[in-house]
């Protein structure tokens, strides 16, 4: 009988203390719900706002910070809210490796937006792929690279270097013959000149008939760099092919304006200034010379009209510098594409997964404000059309040609060996 009574009693303190972890565990599932609920989903913003480079990044922060709101009022990413995480890195570029582990390693963003300069991606890379970050590049660079960890948006070598030059050889283009290649000491004017120089010579071009200079960041004293040009482009048939970068081109193209050099006289083809960079300077002097990229605030698309006027609006309400005056250009409308292409990667995933994320991006496309772009299936880089631009007085481009078809992504130039 007391056998009985204590297997009965053993069998109550069993229920019991299932009942218990029954309890215990809803109530964990419960607690886990909310916490779940509450959680936001962490975006890095890695530009520098202070510095050299300064002139171009807090525009890319800005617009990346309205892409924010805009995703947030629609409803977010999986149903959380994205909270933005900004970090100076302030044109040093180790600083910009230092503050990519604070992101990765303190922050544990979920994704990154950021870097200008190929030095300071190159200073960041080791650092995402060493802590499986995933790295949003929105600027036009040399090429040569393919990291896992990094989503390029900007142009490849065969989306900007090479058809600026193809541009100017041609009879639409002038016919130039000479051809001046000025850039600023670093990595993507270095490389991107040898792609150019290399490409001329392949065409025919002599080498008697390429000069190659460069100057360091925030230079600032051009006067003897333009009287060289001046006698370099004395024949008429001469042409700069500019890689200076941030506010180094405020002062150049004022002396070579200074000097009497002008777009009919010498035009210079820029790669690193746009609108944005226009706003700085007095475009009186600036009319007629060219860029090439693959985006322009006067591109005509429903969508982009409709960038532009939120762009202008966001800086006017949020009180930022320039206000309504503010332009779009093309790292802004990469930026800002970047984050949309993102977004729409998480969504197809299922979540912000970096290597979940890396594959629904794979051949990903997205009706960006400038057009239709399309994520190449294996090396990170997008499928997008080339457009050459020539200032207007207003720091606005005459869109003067376009590809036909979007041009895809070659990384690797062969004219980089």
């Amino acid at each position: 009988m007391k056998r009985i009574i204590n297997k009965h009693c053993f069998l109550i303190f069993l229920l019991g203390l299932l009942l218990s972890c029954s309890a215990n565990k809803k109530a964990s599932s419960s607690s886990e719900t909310v916490a779940e609920k509450q959680e936001t989903i962490k975006v890095g913003v890695l530009h520098s706002l202070s510095g050299t480079m300064a002139i171009s990044e807090v525009s890319l922060k800005d617009v990346l910070m309205m892409a924010i709101d805009e995703i947030n009022s629609s409803g977010g990413v999986l149903g959380k809210q994205l909270e933005p995480v900004i970090v100076d890195p302030a044109s040093d570029w180790d600083l910009f490796a230092e503050k990519a582990k604070e992101l990765l390693v303190k922050d544990k963003v979920d994704v990154t937006f950021g870097c200008w300069t190929s030095v300071s991606r190159k200073s960041v890379l080791p650092v995402y792929e060493e802590y499986k970050g995933l790295l949003f590049y929105p600027v036009q660079y040399e090429g040569q690279e393919q990291s896992p960890n990094i989503i390029y948006t900007g142009a490849t070598p065969n989306q900007q270097l090479i058809p600026s030059a193809e541009y100017l050889m041609s009879e639409e283009g002038g016919n130039y013959k000479k051809f001046y290649l000025l850039g600023t000491d670093y990595v993507f004017p270095r490389t991107a000149n040898k792609i150019l120089k290399n490409f001329l010579l392949d065409s025919g071009v002599p080498e008697e008939n390429i000069i190659e200079e460069y100057t360091p960041f925030h230079h600032q004293d051009y006067q003897t760099i333009v009287s060289k040009i001046k006698r370099f482009a004395s024949s008429g048939d001469a042409c700069v092919l500019s890689t200076i970068n941030g506010d180094s081109n405020v002062p150049f193209y004022k002396e070579f304006a200074n000097q009497g050099l002008s777009a009919s006289t010498c035009p210079i083809m820029a790669m690193s200034v746009a609108e944005d960079e226009l706003r700085a300077m007095d475009t009186e002097f600036l009319v007629g010379h060219l860029a090439a990229w693959n985006y322009y605030q006067s591109v005509k698309t429903p969508e982009n009209f409709k960038f532009v006027e939120s762009f202008k609006k966001y800086c006017k309400e949020n009180g930022l510098h320039g206000g309504e005056s503010r332009v779009t250009d093309d790292p802004i409308h990469w930026s800002y594409a970047g984050i949309y292409l993102w977004k729409k990667a998480v969504e197809k995933a299922g979540t912000t997964d970096v290597n979940q994320v890396i594959k629904a991006l794979s051949g990903l496309s997205i009706e960006a404000p400038g057009g239709y772009v399309e994520m190449h299936p294996d090396n990170h880089h997008l499928s997008k059309p080339v457009l050459i631009g020539e200032i207007r007085a207003d720091g606005q481009f005459d869109i003067i040609s376009r590809t036909d078809d979007l041009v895809v992504p070659e990384p690797f130039s062969k004219f980089a060996m």
